[in-house]
């Protein structure tokens, strides 16, 4: 099975090695420190402080490999301006949504980069899965978890 691609910007990969180096060259000493320092507190049965430590160590590795997976497999989003007749990952849509009379824009970026609050949608959300392939004036369905709603496509760039 092939694995997942993730879709980024130059500057959401620059920020993902940021971090990866980060838990690498900091928080990994820090974590291997805890862990010396909690063994000295005796019994590592009944040690709390160990167990939060190994803890911490687990979800520090977790990243790690994760954000390792997401640079292995990442494809980088390089929006030349060219073509802004369809919605594609990397482009920003501008869409009326009926029921609320009002418009909204995002930027249809790849999940590590999504930030709804800042105008940045996951191209795996209902609404861009909804938007993406369609081109200004369509209508269209979007299927949410807070249920339906209806919008038209106004600009895309």
């Amino acid at each position: 099975m092939a694995e997942k691609q993730h879709y980024m910007t130059l500057d959401g990969k620059a920020k993902i090695e940021n971090e990866l180096n980060e838990l690498k060259t900091v928080r990994r000493k820090e974590v291997v420190e805890n862990i010396k320092i909690a063994r000295d507190f005796g019994d590592l049965s009944e040690n709390a402080e160990y167990d939060a430590a190994k803890e911490e160590q687990a979800m520090v590795e977790g990243r790690i490999a994760q954000l390792e997976e997401m640079l292995r497999n990442a494809v980088i989003i390089q929006d030349d301006g060219a073509d802004n007749s369809m919605v594609a990952i990397g482009k920003t849509v501008t869409f009326f949504i009926q029921e609320d009379n009002e418009n909204e824009t995002y930027t249809i970026v790849g999940g590590a980069e999504a930030d709804p609050f800042t105008g940045k949608i996951s191209n795996e959300s209902p609404i861009a899965k909804a938007l993406l392939g369609r081109t200004v004036g369509d209508v269209v369905n979007v299927q949410t978890p807070g249920g339906d709603m209806v919008v038209e496509i106004k600009e895309i760039k």
